[in-house]
């Protein structure tokens, strides 16, 4: 298989898998729910999910493990579970990737150092725990994905690059100021990111959620101007998100979504995937563009 950087290294654009909370909940994830703890209640389910994707062509499909940090599980009285659930969650998804890509799946705490939640430390020896149980059950690079605090992002990833030997990608999600900037909720612009993530050793960056493909693009654009040869991995919407009685939309549908892949691949980026609202039919059209491109 080698490695995710070699192989974008060679000019392939790679596509990445959509949504999974999305289909969790079809599945019966109820709200209150952990979302982990399928992968040993409803190992079944969270398999059917991954094969989905990679049935759809994808070249790489993630974990269902983003809640999988001992704060977050602790929520649910399953601290102490934190290794069983991950290294159950990595290995599912490598019995549905086959020889294709797993990445291991790591999201924000939601503790935030600046208000004095939680220590520097603290964080990291969770995230420690995660990605070697991650690793351990099978995954072939870590994703730190979703962070909006620029130092929890770069604890994760030190983390990942301490204590495994995987590929370490780390994704932010931003959202567009009146002003037309991109900004994390916690103040920081894609360039800040590149700043503050390439001395702690990631391999791949880019963004996730927040907004649909078409917003990737400037997000991309400034990734590009900051740095011009670190490979980039776009999880975007189906969409930006509209609120309607009460339930949140995603109205991008997969070719609509499609119809700005060649735009993105132009703006420089290596990796192409969904977040929120996205379905293996997104993806599906999305390997068609690619493909073809």
């Amino acid at each position: 298989m080698g490695k995710i950087t070699d192989r974008i290294n060679t000019g392939e654009i790679l596509v990445s898998d959509g949504a999974w909370g999305t289909f969790l909940h079809a599945k019966g994830l109820k709200p209150g729910e952990c979302p982990e703890l399928w992968n040993i209640e409803r190992a079944d389910d969270v398999f059917d999910i991954a094969k989905s994707y990679i049935d759809a062509g994808a070249d790489m499909v993630e974990t269902n493990s983003f809640g999988g940090n001992s704060f977050k599980l602790a929520h649910y009285g399953l601290g102490s579970r934190v290794s069983e659930l991950n290294e159950a969650a990595a290995a599912i998804s490598r019995r549905a990737a086959g020889e294709k890509i797993v990445l291991g799946s790591v999201g924000p705490t939601g503790k935030i150092l600046m208000m004095g939640d939680v220590t520097e430390e603290e964080l990291y020896n969770s995230f420690k725990e995660q990605v070697m149980a991650l690793e351990k059950g099978g995954v072939d690079a870590i994703v730190v994905e979703t962070m909006t605090d620029l130092d929890e992002a770069r604890i994760a990833v030190k983390a990942a690059r301490e204590n495994t030997t995987r590929e370490v990608i780390c994704t932010m999600t931003f959202q567009k100021t009146p002003d037309g900037e991109y900004r994390s909720m916690m103040g920081i612009s894609p360039t800040e990111m590149m700043a503050g993530l390439i001395p702690v050793g990631v391999d791949i960056t880019g963004a996730n959620c927040g907004n649909g493909i078409e917003g990737m693009i400037q997000i991309v654009n400034e990734i590009r101007k900051a740095n011009s040869e670190i490979p980039v991995l776009i999880h975007a919407n189906a969409g930006v998100p509209l609120y309607k009685d009460g339930i949140t939309i995603f109205p991008e549908n997969p070719v609509q979504t499609a119809g700005f892949v060649s735009d993105i691949i132009d703006a420089g980026v290596n990796i192409i995937g969904g977040c929120c609202g996205t379905t293996p039919e997104h993806i599906r059209q999305i390997v068609k563009v690619v493909r073809n491109s």
